[in-house]
């Protein structure tokens, strides 16, 4: 049996950025145009008047400052509140792929090797732009790798899951390097009509390659200690999006065929699932939670990554141990994660140890124990 080793990453973050104070002055000229056009049925009692969003608010639910998106016009218009991304020809390199690809260049040239010794490209993200041709199948010819390439969707635990098969392929001697890429374009699910969840989500790509111990570089990479699954139905994350629902009566404009969220219910349940999950994985795996360098975890809401760090530490973490990138990103799904560990683990000297955790919609969760090099 092969061992595993992360050997690099790579991210890609879209130039346009959309701040709170940008998102709120939106949805509030909504919330005043929806208000005066439904002031008679407000006044009657038929209709419940929305109320105004604020940075306040958001910041305070959240943690978000600003996101990344790949289309910023239509998501300031309150005539349209949604990205506009145009439909690209057959022959042109779809939009997910796209920034996936630029994610898997940066590995590429951080990991510093042919991409002739890569033999497997996993597309792994909560939303695909397409059933079929696979995504990974269009990164993997884009960027001229041999062997095959599939998707896979468990939502924002998408890439810890992704690594997990990677890392499996890599011990099963299936492949001798994995290229997991996680492009998000997450703003495209997010009703901004929504004052609960009108500010959660960013666009983002990142990309990781996992390859076989005895190839990787010396002291160069992590090691990946330990990797567990786990999943719970839950219908307090959901999106019904999917092919059938040209048939239905409201077809795709209707709310739950965007993100849908019961807040409260989802951080009283997951968090403890989660911080359960890692300290018994840590057990398994001989390792004291409590000795953890670094906590890389996904980045949904930072009231869950404070709490979850306090449980799985035992106090409260620093800046340092706990990474946030939430006020520059928002929540990107599956990618979050990742983003947090491609910027913070320059500082980690070789035998130190960290964790890679995501959770979210399924629920899902993922954990990915890893010492350095």
């Amino acid at each position: 049996m092969h061992h595993a080793v992360i050997a690099a990453t790579g991210l890609y973050t879209p130039p346009d950025s959309v701040s709170n104070a940008e998102l709120v002055e939106t949805f509030n000229a909504y919330v005043e145009a929806f208000n005066a056009e439904h002031a008679q049925a407000i006044e009657a009692g038929e209709v419940a008047a929305l109320t105004p969003s604020s940075v306040e608010f958001i910041e305070k639910a959240s943690g978000i400052k600003s996101r990344h998106v790949v289309n910023k016009s239509g998501i300031v218009d309150p005539a349209v509140m949604r990205p506009v991304i145009p439909e690209r020809p057959n022959e042109e390199i779809s939009v997910l792929a796209e920034i996936g690809v630029a994610a898997a260049r940066e590995a590429i040239a951080r990991w510093g090797k042919d991409v002739s010794q890569i033999d497997a490209v996993i597309c792994a993200a909560s939303n695909m732009q397409r059933a079929y041709p696979a995504m990974a199948i269009e990164i993997q010819q884009a960027l001229g790798i041999d062997g095959f390439g599939f998707d896979m969707n468990v939502a924002c635990s998408s890439a810890t899951f992704g690594i997990k098969t990677a890392a499996d392929y890599i011990a099963s001697g299936s492949a001798r390097a994995v290229l997991m890429v996680n492009p998000e374009i997450t703003s495209g699910h997010l009703n901004f009509r929504d004052r609960d969840s009108h500010f959660i989500f960013g666009d983002v790509a990142t990309a990781v390659i996992v390859e076989r111990a005895e190839d990787a570089t010396p002291g160069q990479g992590w090691e990946i200690l330990g990797t567990r699954l786990k999943t719970v139905f839950s219908n307090n994350i959901r999106n019904n999006f999917g092919f059938l629902n040209r048939t239905a009566p409201e077809g795709i404009d209707a709310p739950d065929k965007l993100f849908v969220q019961e807040g409260r219910k989802v951080f009283r349940e997951v968090v403890p699932m989660v911080s359960e999950m890692i300290v018994d994985h840590a057990a398994d795996l001989g390792l004291d939670p409590t000795g953890l360098k670094r906590l890389w975890l996904h980045q949904a809401n930072i009231n869950m990554n404070v709490m979850i760090g306090k449980r799985v530490l035992g106090r409260d973490p620093t800046p340092e141990e706990n990474v946030i990138i939430l006020d520059e990103y928002a929540n990107t799904s599956s990618a979050g994660s990742i983003i947090a560990f491609h910027k913070a683990n320059d500082d980690f000297a070789a035998g130190e140890t960290g964790l890679i955790c995501s959770f979210g919609a399924g629920y899902s969760a993922g954990t990915v124990f890893v010492k350095k090099r």
